[in-house]
């Protein structure tokens, strides 16, 4: 009887743990020069005062409903999450081919990319419930590339976590704006970020004594944190459960660490 007593109050304390949390979301129109954008907001209304938040950059087949459960599950940890949208409302491909084409528009013309990803990082730094010194920034695929993108701009922020995106840039030489600290999260045999691209952006980050961490997770491919991209690592992009369960907590660990308030 006890032990079910126990279980019994275990299980209403969870009950009312998430029925105190309200999370709210919302589409948000915003503009980056004459260009309408539409990102994804979320944050947990119970949460009172100035919150840390995170900036989330979707992958190359722009805001999906992956990018807004991302959002959704840093709400639920107490951030205020707001994916910012790249490629302008209503552009969302939905072939590889439309994919990589959209893509190669923005890592063909860093300054534009740079533009597009600070407007979404402006936008979330003007809720009223934001806390503008505690903001990271994260990224999955083209949006880990961008992340770092953000970070080499010079833009204010605590963080970036890259998820499985390309290292490479134009402009290593942009490295030393980097005010962020930086995790990388990769896969140790995704064929789409070659040796030779890795061992660049360590020379990149070192030049420039950028504050970084790099995670390498074994058996991993491009691609995998998200389930979509199936279990065939031989095409490249695979999904890997143990790869994203551990980058998530790497994450989570990295947050704690940069968002710490000083005493």
């Amino acid at each position: 009887m006890k032990k079910l007593t126990f279980a019994l109050l275990l299980f209403l304390a969870a009950h009312v743990a998430t029925q105190a949390q309200q999370i709210k979301s919302q589409l948000v129109e915003y503009k980056e020069g004459t260009t309408t954008l539409e990102g994804y907001l979320a944050y947990d209304a119970s949460k009172k005062g100035k919150l840390p938040a995170v900036l989330v950059v979707h992958e190359w087949n722009g805001i999906s409903d992956y990018t807004k459960k991302r959002c959704d599950q840093l709400a639920s940890m107490g951030y205020v999450a707001f994916a910012a949208d790249i490629y302008g409302k209503g552009v969302r491909p939905t072939t590889p081919e439309a994919m990589g084409a959209e893509a190669g528009k923005y890592k063909n013309n860093l300054p534009l990319l740079r533009q597009r990803v600070n407007a979404g990082l402006t936008q979330l730094k003007k809720q009223t419930n934001v806390d503008p010194a505690r903001v990271a920034a994260i990224g999955y695929c083209f949006g880990g590339t961008t992340v770092l993108e953000l970070a080499r701009s010079g833009a204010e922020l605590a963080g970036v976590v890259s998820f499985h995106g390309g290292l490479g840039t134009s402009n290593p030489a942009d490295a030393a704006n980097i005010k962020a600290k930086v995790l990388v999260a990769h896969g140790a045999i995704d064929p789409f970020v070659p040796k030779a691209e890795v061992d660049g952006f360590f020379k990149e980050m070192n030049d420039a004594k950028v504050d970084y961490q790099f995670n390498a997770y074994s058996g991993a491919v491009h691609s995998f944190t998200n389930p979509d991209a199936g279990t065939d690592i031989t095409k490249g992009a695979a999904y890997n459960a143990a790869a994203d369960r551990r980058s998530w907590e790497a994450m989570k660990q990295f947050f704690a660490e940069i968002f710490k308030k000083k005493a």
